[in-house]
């Protein structure tokens, strides 16, 4: 063949190909939302088995923090070439591996793999047929206690939020040394002078990433909500405290967990920690930086959120006092069993406990928390670890907003004995049971579950829809949610018959409450 014939033939095998490419794009974008430009390159989601949702799994909204970017804020995403098939989920932070453990299974961890370092990754699901939809955004956010968590874990999965015309966006943030470690060395580098909060750095550059992209999947840049449990909800809580989120998020759902009560570590102690840990190991940041992510993960320490003067200028509770907080509609509540505190309980052993603590007020602290029996003794246990360590912060949340009356809260309480094996039974309403019901993921849930569950996680699930629609969480058909008052103390209590009434445990939270403005 001669060489001008073989040019003409690449080059008419060449416009084909792109023709053909092309031709694929046009069609992706003429079947609806198949393939979304993004800030950073182009993605293509994947149909549900029903063909009304589309999930796009592992996008990237921000650089993989490695290298010289451990510890450090996180820089925007590489961009790429092509259409990146998001079919999966990205790699969950690093951790240890998710072992079961109390009634914990699987459906409540994250998978198995992957687990690395590179995981600042989100998902969307969504149900928009057009980005002119302008759908509500509701974006989740795990718990784990800071230290552990994933995206990935199925009863976060998203599709059933979509369903009701929700945009659901899941998302990931480093946890643990690599999410929460402050150093001297790492302040001093900074532009803002400090370290510590890169978690939280984390949640705030996704919904940065939310705000300039989620219009292409069909949602509202102006209607997003952020909802999280645990960890999740005291990320929440965080977030509407800070003023770098300010105009990220128009709503918020705080599920089990606030530090509207805590004394959060101030800068210069998370550094004098982490500095006596480098110490202690003989290691400089330098060092810490070139360490493989999995011998750092190992190290000792207790890592959270602190007050960096840069996330958080000032203790949330001082915020929220000083009405400096973001201003937004809230759902926030906790479940009848939100313990981690054992039932097996002695009541001299209790008593003893109540009249150290309690002193002259230890009668009145038994009134609410009585000790007669050792069964009693048990339950009153688990009663006030629920009290302290997640009701009470709530109940602090209703009271504030509802003080400074510039926007609504709705508080909740989970009553739900999930139906469960023998060895399952004694958790009852548990810490994270209410997830699978907010968000209608029960099918993934391995429990022997009645007609009355499905129906309660129809309930809690569109109540949070509506929510994240409007920041009303009532409609039509619905059991009426009041707007919490804290003199009444009405709020939604969710169980097999679920209805508006007074807070079990008031008289309770008004005691401990008490206690804890007086000292």
């Amino acid at each position: 063949m001669k060489p001008h014939k073989t040019i003409g033939l690449k080059i008419v095998v060449l416009s084909i190909i792109i023709f053909s490419s092309a031709f694929t794009l046009i069609k992706f974008k003429q079947d609806g939302l198949n393939v979304v430009q993004t800030t950073s390159g182009l993605v293509s989601g994947v149909k549900n088995t029903g063909g009304d949702v589309l999930s796009f799994k592992g996008i990237p909204y921000a650089a993989a923090p490695i290298g010289n970017l451990r510890w450090k804020a996180p820089q925007p995403a590489k961009s790429w070439q092509g259409v990146r098939v998001a079919d999966k989920f990205g790699a969950s932070p690093i951790q240890g591996k998710p072992v079961p453990f109390g009634v914990y299974t699987s459906e409540f961890l994250i998978p198995e793999t992957p687990i690395d370092e590179d995981c600042l990754y989100l998902n969307v699901w969504t149900n928009a047929k057009t980005k002119q939809d302008k759908r509500p955004v509701l974006v989740w956010i795990y718990g784990g206690g800071f230290s552990s968590g994933g995206s990935g874990v199925p009863i976060y999965d998203g599709e059933a939020m979509a369903k009701k015309d929700v945009i659901f966006v899941s998302i990931n943030y480093r946890v643990g040394i690599l999410g929460f470690l402050a150093h001297p060395d790492l302040t001093k580098e900074s532009p803002n002078h400090a370290s510590g909060n890169y978690g939280l750095l984390d949640q705030i550059a996704a919904l940065k990433w939310i705000k300039q992209n989620i219009q292409a999947f069909g949602g509202d840049p102006d209607n997003v909500t952020i909802a999280g449990q645990s960890a999740g909800s005291m990320s929440v809580n965080a977030l509407v405290a800070s003023p770098l989120a300010k105009g990220l998020f128009a709503k918020a759902i705080s599920e089990s967990g606030s530090f509207l009560l805590s004394n959060s570590t101030t800068l210069k102690g998370a550094e004098e920690q982490g500095q006596k840990l480098a110490e202690a190991n003989s290691l400089t940041l330098k060092q810490l930086r070139e360490m493989p992510a999995e011998a750092v993960q190992k190290l000792q320490g207790r890592f959270s959120v602190i007050i960096d003067g840069y996330v958080l200028s000032q203790p949330v509770s001082q915020i929220f006092a000083e009405g400096k907080q973001n201003q937004v509609p809230v759902i926030t509540g906790w479940n009848a069993d939100d313990s981690f505190s054992s039932a097996v309980q002695k009541k001299e052993d209790f008593i003893k406990r109540a009249q150290n603590q309690y002193g002259a007020d230890a009668a009145e602290f038994l009134k609410h928390y009585p000790a007669n029996t050792d069964a009693e003794a048990g339950a009153s246990n688990v009663k006030i670890s629920r009290d302290q360590t997640f009701a009470l912060s709530g109940y602090k949340w209703g009271a504030v907003q509802s003080a400074q009356a510039k926007n609504p809260i709705y508080l909740y309480y989970f009553g739900r004995k999930v139906p469960a094996t023998p060895e399952f039974e004694k958790y009852g309403a548990f810490h994270t049971a209410e997830v699978p019901y907010v968000l209608n993921t029960l099918k993934f849930l391995n429990r022997p579950l009645q007609p009355a569950d499905h129906e309660l996680a129809e309930l809690m699930s569109s109540y949070w829809a509506n929510f994240a629609k409007t920041g009303n969480p009532n409609s039509e058909g619905l059991p009426l949610w009041p707007v919490y008052k804290p003199n009444d103390g009405i709020v939604m209590i969710f169980n097999e018959h679920s209805m508006a009434g007074v807070l079990p445990g008031k008289g309770g939270l008004n005691f401990l409450l008490s206690r804890t403005e007086k000292d």
